[in-house]
């Protein structure tokens, strides 16, 4: 784990030495090419193998079978994004795409696969620290006004904090109080007792929430929400930008209430007063500040089963290709950038001491840190392990279920082994679906990207311990 960009440098320096890069749709629609052909020179095969242990001649057979497919794409989720360098990691990628022409065409394209239903909604509707609805940057005076006006308030001209920056003010104090919306930071975040102790010295957290997660178990204040896509209106938006309308088929439980009805009734009672909650006329406002949500009214979403941004007025279909511009000639706009990246190991070093790496990742009958999957029976569910390829089994003289200590630089948890033949010697792997039996963060570091703050949840160095040993008995 962590050589992704190893890998994919070394598929572009063999494109370019066996000719099969795309000239004409490079002189096009690029930039930046001589620079991305000479930092991938030195990414050889040999060296590639060398570091991703994928066999040299498996990797100019990928490099053939792309450059010369008619149609191809590139897929990724979390093993790309979550390390110390994952937006260089889709930079890497994004340069393959450019090399090839494999972008802005039927069956082509490069495709993150996001964790949850509606990751690119909350991206399109501004849940990014610098960016407007639309992803109209927060910084530019021009994009900023028609906000302004709507509003009625002057927005703040400077980005703000992602998650992770917001957890270095908790550190420093220069945040002292949180609003949380459906999210479980305790048992989400990488280096968990560092997050304990930052939310506990909170002066004021408020949480909303479907569950009463173990973050909502710190708040001073818990505010019970509606499930979104079964009590609410509104819409979702998937990985290939299509609005779809959500509508609601039953009434929240209890004194659960809709996210909008709580967060107008709390702009009523400190002083701002909004009118009747409504999805309908929040979204009529969204389409007057983004240009690219113009033309999807209400209407053209139900009649036409959804639409794909940008969708610019409501006579206009809405782009099936998001970047089929690079296809025109001449190519209007600025041209698609090669952005040379170079290969940087996991910040957690493997060594004498922590000889194995433990990846983290999900399983196909649980989600994410198991508060939603985790009330409802799976045949599918059995609990926590740490998963070891036989050779690893083997070498460390362990048996199936066999309980042992997993010890990283920060922390350590108890949890059985479990033999997984698709996984390389050396390679380990938990998930967080089950953080109340067995704390997987304890032992993730918290390593972020500068760029994104995403943690390094895919690369911990870890030793393995035999309970009885480990207790010397």
């Amino acid at each position: 784990m962590g050589s992704d960009i190893a890998l994919a440098n070394a598929i572009g320096r063999e494109i370019i030495a066996a000719g099969l890069e795309n000239r004409g749709f490079i002189d096009r629609a690029t930039s930046g090419f001589d620079a991305y052909r000479e930092k991938v020179e030195s990414y050889t095969l040999e060296y590639a193998e060398r570091e991703t242990g994928v066999p040299a001649a498996r990797i100019r057979e990928l490099a053939h079978a792309y450059a010369t497919a008619p149609r191809a794409m590139i897929c990724w989720t979390l093993g790309i994004t979550e390390h110390h360098n994952g937006v260089d990691n889709v930079l890497a990628l994004v340069s393959l795409a450019l090399l090839t022409g494999h972008v802005g065409r039927y069956g082509s394209g490069l495709n993150p696969l996001r964790g949850q239903n509606n990751v690119q909604g909350g991206g399109d509707m501004g849940a990014l620290p610098d960016r407007l609805p639309g992803f109209q940057h927060v910084e530019q005076d021009a994009l900023r006004a028609p906000f302004d006006a709507e509003w009625g308030v002057a927005v703040p001209p400077k980005r703000g904090k992602h998650l992770s920056a917001m957890f270095e003010a908790m550190e420093h104090r220069e945040l002292t109080a949180l609003y949380v919306i459906g999210e479980n930071p305790v048992q989400s975040e990488a280096d968990q007792a560092k997050a304990i102790r930052l939310l506990s010295g909170l002066d004021h957290l408020v949480v909303q929430d479907i569950f009463l997660t173990r973050t909502a178990q710190l708040a001073d204040v818990v505010l019970p929400a509606a499930a979104a896509w079964a009590e609410t209106e509104g819409t979702v938006t998937n990985s290939e930008r299509r609005v779809q309308r959500v509508r609601k088929a039953l009434e929240p439980p209890g004194e659960a209430r809709d996210d909008l009805a709580i967060i107008f009734e709390l702009a009523r009672r400190l002083g701002a007063d909004w009118g009747e909650p409504s999805a309908k006329a929040v979204w009529d406002e969204l389409r007057r500040l983004s240009p690219v949500h113009a033309g999807m009214s209400y209407a053209r979403l139900e009649s036409q089963g959804g639409l794909q941004w940008p969708c610019y007025d409501e006579t206009h279909p809405g782009e099936l290709f998001l970047h089929s511009r690079l296809w025109e000639d001449p190519v209007p706009g600025n041209r698609a950038p090669f952005v040379p990246v170079d290969h940087d190991p996991p910040v957690d070093r493997l060594d004498a001491d922590f000889p194995i790496r433990l990846t983290t990742g999900r399983r196909l009958d649980s989600y994410n840190t198991g508060v939603q999957s985790g009330r409802y029976r799976s045949p599918l569910r059995r609990g926590e392990s740490l998963d070891l390829s036989p050779e690893d089994v083997a070498g460390y003289r362990l048996t199936e279920g066999e309980r042992v200590r997993v010890v990283s630089r920060r922390g350590a948890v108890e949890t059985p082994v479990r033999t997984d033949p698709s996984l390389r010697p050396g390679l380990a792997f938990m998930t967080l679906h089950f953080q109340d039996d067995v704390a997987t963060n304890l032992l993730t570091i918290d390593a972020t990207d500068p760029k994104s703050g995403t943690a390094e949840f895919k690369a911990t160095a870890i030793r393995i311990e035999k309970l009885v040993a480990a207790r010397g008995g």
